[in-house]
C-alpha cells in the first residue's frame, strides 16, 4: 500500500494545476487526449493484436500523433525488427486477465526497446482510467518531491511499477485530475524548476533558436553515443527496464542529462548542458548530481568525474571550474553554410574536368 502523501506536497501540487491550465502544455498536451486515446485504443486492442503493423505501431510512438512523449519513436526501429515478438508482447502487455506486473516483466524482456517509457504509455492509452505512467521525468519529480516508493532489492519492474503507480493513483485522486493530466505536471514542474518556461511575453527568436539547438545537442549525444569521441571510452548507463540509457537519468536532486561509465576503468562520467541557467546553476547542478552519484550507484573504489558542454564559457563559470576537481569543460560548435547553385555546379565541372 502506497504511503499517503503528505499535505505540503499536495498544496503544492494543487497550485501547479491552477497554473497548468493556462500554459501551452496544457494546449498541447492535454486537450489532444480524447482524439489520441480514441484514435490509439482500437490498434492496441487484445483483437487487434494478432494483425497490427509496424506502421500502426510506429505512428504511436511519434510525438505529432500521441501529442504527449517525445522521445518513443527511438524505439520504433529496435521493437519493429520482429514484428512476430512484438505482437506477442503487445498481446500480453494488454491481457487484463494477467497481473499487470507479470505482463510488464514478461513483455518487457521479450522486445529489446519494450522499457517503462513505450509500456507505461500503451497501458494509460488502453486503460486511461488504471494506469498511469512512469517514465524519467515522472520518477524525477516524484523523488524530488520526496514521494518516489522504496522499493525492495532485487524486486521486479513490474512489482516496483505497482507501487509507482499506486502513488499516481493516489495523487490523481486527491488532485481530482485524470491520469493523462498528471502526467503533463510533471512536464510543467520540470520545465518550471529548470526554468524552460517562456516568461509571459514570449522569448526572442535568437533564444528560441538557441534552445532547439540544445535540445538537438542533447539528443545528438545520447543518439550518436558510439559514433563520438567521449563513446570509445564511456559506455551510458543503463538499468534492467529502462529504454533510455544513461539519458534524463532521473534522481532526487533532478535529471541528469546524460549519465556514463567508464569501459574499462572503475568510474562514473556525469554529464551536464549549460542551456539558459548561470555558471552557479550549471556547476551547482553538476556538483550536487556528482555527490548523489557517490552516494547512491557509485562503489567505494570508484570515481565520478562531472563534465559541463556548453557553446561558451564566461569567467565565473572558468574560475568555477578552476576551483574543482575532476569536471572538465567541453565546447560545442555548429556550422551551417549555403552555396549558391553556380558554386556548386562549378565544383561539378571542375571534378568532371571541364
Amino acid at each position: 500500500m502506497a504511503e499517503t502523501v503528505p499535505t505540503d506536497v499536495i498544496g503544492k501540487l494543487r497550485e501547479a494545476v491552477a497554473s497548468l491550465n493556462n500554459t501551452h502544455i496544457f494546449k498541447e498536451i492535454v486537450e489532444p487526449r480524447d482524439a489520441v486515446i480514441a484514435r490509439f485504443q482500437p490498434v492496441f486492442s487484445p483483437d487487434h493484436m494478432a494483425e497490427i503493423t509496424a506502421d500502426e505501431f510506429r505512428s504511436f510512438l511519434l510525438l505529432e500523433n500521441n501529442h504527449h512523449w517525445s522521445g518513443l519513436h527511438r524505439q520504433g526501429p529496435r521493437m519493429c525488427a520482429d514484428m512476430n515478438k512484438l505482437r506477442d508482447a503487445l498481446a500480453m502487455l494488454v491481457d487484463e486477465t494477467q497481473s499487470v506486473a507479470d505482463r510488464l516483466d514478461k513483455s518487457t524482456e521479450m522486445v529489446s526497446g519494450m522499457g517503462k517509457n513505450v509500456a507505461s504509455a500503451v497501458l494509460i492509452v488502453t486503460q486511461p482510467d488504471r494506469y498511469g505512467v512512469w517514465n524519467n521525468r515522472s520518477e524525477a519529480n516524484m523523488k524530488r518531491l520526496g514521494i518516489w516508493p522504496y522499493f525492495n532489492r532485487g524486486e521486479s519492474f513490474g512489482k516496483r511499477y505497482i507501487k509507482v503507480n499506486q502513488t499516481l493513483l493516489q495523487l490523481r485522486d486527491t488532485l481530482q485530475i485524470d491520469f493523462w493530466t498528471l502526467d503533463a505536471l510533471w512536464w510543467y514542474l520540470d520545465q518550471k524548476e529548470s526554468g524552460d518556461l517562456p516568461p509571459s511575453g514570449g522569448v526572442s527568436p535568437v533564444a528560441e533558436q538557441r534552445f532547439g539547438l540544445e535540445r538537438h545537442l542533447h539528443e545528438f549525444l545520447r543518439d550518436n553515443w558510439n559514433q563520438i569521441e567521449l563513446g570509445r571510452e564511456w559506455g551510458l548507463y543503463q538499468e534492467p527496464g529502462d529504454d533510455e540509457a544513461g539519458y534524463e537519468y532521473p534522481c532526487d536532486v533532478g535529471r541528469i542529462d546524460l549519465l556514463a561509465k567508464h569501459r574499462k576503468e572503475p568510474r562514473w562520467l556525469v554529464i551536464e548542458l549549460k542551456r539558459n541557467q548561470t555558471s552557479d546553476q550549471t556547476v551547482g547542478q553538476l556538483l550536487r548530481y556528482i555527490g548523489w552519484v557517490k552516494r547512491h550507484l557509485a562503489e567505494d573504489d570508484e570515481q565520478v568525474h562531472g563534465m559541463i558542454i556548453c557553446r561558451e564559457a564566461d569567467d565565473a563559470l572558468r574560475y568555477a571550474l578552476s576551483t574543482v576537481q575532476n569536471v572538465e569543460l567541453r565546447f560545442y560548435q555548429v556550422e551551417f553554410h549555403l552555396k549558391a547553385p553556380e558554386a556548386i555546379m562549378g565544383t561539378i565541372g571542375r571534378k568532371c574536368g571541364k
